[in-house]
């Protein structure tokens, strides 16, 4: 199904002297109260690019809404030696993002739905903020990306790779983004880079990340992608292991005919977008 693409309003969010580009898509036609769905894209990735995405959620009778993660995009400040956040603030924005959506929105059910790192951070919202206003979690794309889940000569290489990527931001007090993730804080390569050695999140401004993880109760919704050279099966199999007091529904998706890989899903996103809607409007209702 080939859904056109639309065209949303632009507006942005002001926290912690950054400011964070979000963009709202119109509600979907003849839908009234609308369950919605907040989007958290991957590393280095604009929210611009989910806009297929968008679409096929609307028309599937959903309400869509996709923020910048900090530094990329619209949002503000662009990586620099002067930026020192990492996962702790990317978790802290999404609560922004909601809070300043709320007299809007609030009543309707509500999905947190990230991508790649933009999940990563969507768990730790939930774990390290509470959950209280949040129906649903989905995560498409997503892994811990520990090196001793994957296969081949990716796993040997990712672990040298992921720990030269975070020295060179160390040296150089920002990630350039030569090959990989664009241009990031040192912070947030720190904080990936952790994952990729450990298998483990880092603790996140003092606090057991790994426990808070734990606690998490909202239901969740986590599919990987056939063909995913960064978040392959097995790394999202190990981060829904983390999530031990939530309802998992954990699945994997592929397009008979259509090459997908950890970013091309996004353009052949019809059925995931159907899947999506189904799950945000079988949710209980808080």
């Amino acid at each position: 199904m080939v859904v056109n693409a639309v065209e949303y309003q632009q507006e942005f969010v002001q926290v912690d002297g950054a400011r964070l580009g979000v963009q709202v898509y119109p509600e979907p036609e003849g839908v009234t109260d609308a369950p919605v769905v907040l989007i958290a894209p991957a590393m280095g990735v604009r929210a611009r690019y989910y806009r297929p995405f968008a679409a096929a959620l609307r028309a599937a009778g959903l309400a869509v809404v996709v923020a910048d993660l900090r530094g990329t995009g619209e949002s503000t400040p662009p990586p620099s030696r002067a930026c020192r956040y990492g996962y702790a603030e990317l978790a802290a924005d999404i609560g922004a993002v909601r809070a300043a959506l709320k007299p809007r929105l609030d009543g309707r059910r509500t999905v947190v739905l990230g991508h790649s790192l933009g999940g990563q951070a969507a768990v730790l919202h939930l774990a390290l903020h509470g959950g209280h206003e949040v129906d649903g979690l989905a995560l498409i794309a997503v892994g811990i990306p520990y090196w001793r889940d994957f296969t081949g000569l990716r796993r040997y290489g990712l672990l040298p790779v992921s720990q030269g990527i975070a020295a060179t931001a160390r040296l150089l007090g920002v990630w350039p983004g030569w090959g990989f993730g664009g241009r990031q804080a040192r912070g947030v390569i720190r904080d990936w880079a952790h994952t990729a050695r450990t298998g483990r999140f880092p603790k996140v401004d003092g606090v057991d990340a790994e426990a808070a993880v734990r606690r998490i109760r909202t239901p969740v919704l986590a599919i990987s992608v056939d063909g995913d050279q960064y978040t392959p099966h097995p790394t999202l199999d190990r981060l829904c292991a983390k999530l031990t007091a939530a309802p998992v529904e954990r699945e994997r998706y592929g397009a008979p005919g259509t090459a997908l890989d950890h970013f091309t899903w996004v353009r052949a996103a019809g059925p995931l977008a159907a899947r999506v809607a189904d799950f945000a409007t079988t949710l209980p209702v808080r």
